[in-house]
């Protein structure tokens, strides 16, 4: 029986991580640290008030309180190097290493990293210099055009232009009055793809994947597919869009190549990967990765497990 297992992370996500873990019979304590409302005092799981920003300190924690396994939430400490850190220190982490989690915490790497693999993608440029990135946007072939912050920016730094001018206004909005700080320092700009939108998680070891059931969130702030993107509104899992005959392209197309890409680069991807697809009448198109469970995917995906998360 593992002693402790140690969830980082506050929201949603966490707190249904949490949950699924503290199901398993080889788990006698969960603790989440920062935590909310619903994982505090709960059965086996309860909050902690430890720093996840030093690592150093979060290491000691762990070897103090027996913690046999941290399991990583959020892409922020994952970007910051905190499974590095705490493997050094000899405390078992699940998740990718901070080289592996540029697929999330760099746009602009992760356009790069898929047009070197081949794996399918929207046509994008890259830009360090607003002029230069309203140029693009002014001859672009493609009509309808997407703006990105290339770094974190908590699911919020995509921009869906309806026309060259609201491109250009995203542009400046994220370069110039900064609105996702010194995540838009690069941009990407994109051809805005149509079709169904869908999640597809896998766990993976570094060699192989093991896709979970795809999901579907909802982005857009309003009803009726209006309004700003979010971090997610809301999801459902499974969905109907992806049969098992599209769920196998998917794995052989997208997951499988993206692993063993960045193995062939030196950087083993471990833990989950997420890509979120767009399927147009094209075929499939990735228009993102993340490094690590997605939330509010994560929820729903938990409630379908019939197992406890960790097994020996």
């Amino acid at each position: 029986m593992a002693e402790c297992v140690l969830v980082i992370g506050g929201g949603g996500r966490e707190h249904a991580l949490a949950w699924k873990l503290a199901q398993s019979p080889h788990v006698k304590q969960v603790l989440v640290a920062p935590g909310n409302a619903g994982t505090a005092d709960c059965g086996k799981i309860r909050n902690s008030e430890v720093s996840v920003t030093n690592h150093a300190i979060l290491a000691q924690f762990c070897k103090d309180h027996n913690v046999g396994l941290v399991v990583v939430g959020p892409e922020v400490p994952l970007a910051a190097g905190m499974v590095d850190d705490l493997t050094a220190a000899g405390v078992a982490c699940f998740g990718p290493s901070a080289r592996a989690a540029q697929l999330e915490a760099s746009k602009s790497f992760s356009k790069a990293f898929m047009d070197r693999h081949g794996i399918p993608t929207a046509r994008w440029g890259s830009f360090t210099d607003p002029q230069l990135a309203c140029d693009y946007i002014r001859t672009a072939s493609f009509p309808a055009l997407v703006v990105k912050a290339s770094g974190l920016a908590a699911g919020k730094g995509v921009i869906v232009a309806a026309n060259q001018d609201e491109a250009c206004a995203a542009v400046k909005d994220i370069m110039k009055e900064k609105a996702f700080g010194s995540a838009g320092e690069t941009v990407v700009v994109e051809e805005l793809l149509e079709g169904e939108e869908v999640s597809c998680l896998c766990f993976s070891d570094g060699s192989s994947v093991a896709p979970m059931p795809p999901a579907q969130d909802h982005k857009r702030l309003q009803d009726g597919d209006l309004g700003p993107n979010t971090g997610g509104m809301g999801a459902y899992c499974p969905t109907p869009q992806v049969s098992q005959e599209l769920l196998e392209q998917i794995k052989v197309k997208v997951l499988q190549k993206t692993i063993d890409g960045m193995k062939a680069e030196g950087a083993p991807y471990i833990g989950v990967l997420y890509a979120g697809l767009m399927l147009t009448k094209d075929g499939l198109r990735v228009l993102e990765f993340n490094c690590r469970f997605g939330d509010p995917e994560c929820q729903v995906w938990a409630r379908n497990l019939p197992t406890g998360l960790l097994a020996r």
